[in-house]
């Protein structure tokens, strides 16, 4: 006879704040952080890592929460999409999304912040291919692209300004 699985206890950073979660080692990152944490930004598409809509940063590398088992997550820096601006101020990126009409239905939104964020801090000036390359592993049914590519951009030009 076979021992039911337990929960963990895991402790982690969340978005600059300690926090610790008891749950079953195999869960997803991307239902604990919604579920135990209420961090609801990040949100589920597809559940296979195809469509980038889970992504988060996990200890400085873009990662599809709904690949990443919790119990990975031990000791692990997550940076979810709420932890982008600092108070009630939106961050350059996400106003920049907002400025050229990046942002539509809201399901990859977060996703493709959490992507933009990962190839700016990689690369602060980005071509237009590699803003094309960093946003690749995201699906978005809405926009067609164009407006979140002129985002990226415009995010690259503002925070790099003198």
């Amino acid at each position: 006879m076979s021992t039911p699985p337990t929960q963990c206890e895991i402790s982690m950073t969340v978005n600059g704040e300690k926090k610790t979660v008891h749950a079953f080692p195999m869960a997803r990152l991307l239902d604990v952080l919604r579920e135990h944490l209420r961090l609801t930004g990040v949100k589920e598409g597809c559940g296979e890592g195809e469509c980038g809509s889970c992504s988060v940063l996990m200890d400085g590398n873009l990662v599809n929460s709904c690949l990443i088992p919790i119990l990975q997550t031990q000791g692990s820096n997550i940076v979810t999409v709420e932890g982008l601006a600092q108070g009630p101020q939106l961050e350059k990126l996400q106003q920049a999304l907002l400025d050229c009409g990046g942002a539509q239905c809201g399901i990859c939104t977060p996703g493709i912040l959490m992507a933009a964020r990962y190839l700016l801090n990689r690369k602060p000036r980005p071509t237009l291919e590699d803003i094309r390359e960093g946003l690749s592993g995201n699906l978005c049914r809405c926009t067609g692209y164009a407006q979140i590519c002129d985002a990226v951009a415009e995010a690259s030009v503002r925070e790099n300004a003198l």
